[in-house]
């Protein structure tokens, strides 16, 4: 009976470690892939920019506050 007490408070400590590392596992498994998402999002715009003359304007136009005449225009802010 002694050796399974000692064998049980050898495995609570190990047992809370355990959870604490598998909780900071899916952390930065989550992490991962906010940053791939990003990323995706980062290689889109820029193949955007280089292939489509349509994208291009729209984005200097909008970076630069340079609209037509006449144009109207709604921006929206990114909720965050």
């Amino acid at each position: 009976m002694a050796v399974g007490l000692v064998v049980v408070a050898t495995a609570v400590p190990q047992k809370r470690r355990l959870v604490e590392l598998e909780g900071k596992l899916v952390q930065a498994n989550a992490r991962e892939q906010d940053a791939l998402a990003e990323r995706e999002s980062y290689e889109i715009e820029q193949r955007a920019l280089r292939e489509d003359p349509a994208f291009l304007e729209i984005y200097a136009r909008d970076r630069l506050n340079v609209y037509r005449e006449g144009e109207r225009v709604l921006k929206f802010r990114k909720a965050e």
